[in-house]
C-alpha cells in the first residue's frame, strides 16, 4: 500500500483540494417546448426526442 514518506504542507494540501469543484449540470433548450432538458435525453415535459414523440406525457 502506498504511504507518503513526508507530511504534505498546508499550502500543497489546500491547492490540491481547491480543484475539487462541483460541475454545473449542462442543459439545452427543447426544440419543441423550449424548456430546459439534459442533452441527448428525451424531454420530460413534452416527451420528444430528435423531433419525434418517444414518451407518453
Amino acid at each position: 500500500m502506498a504511504v507518503p514518506k513526508r507530511k504534505m504542507s498546508r499550502s500543497n494540501t489546500r491547492s490540491r483540494r481547491a480543484n475539487w469543484k462541483a460541475a454545473v449540470v449542462a442543459t439545452t433548450a427543447c426544440p419543441q417546448c423550449k424548456s430546459p432538458k439534459l442533452p441527448h435525453a428525451a424531454c420530460s415535459v413534452c416527451g420528444t426526442y430528435n423531433g419525434r414523440q418517444v414518451l407518453e406525457v
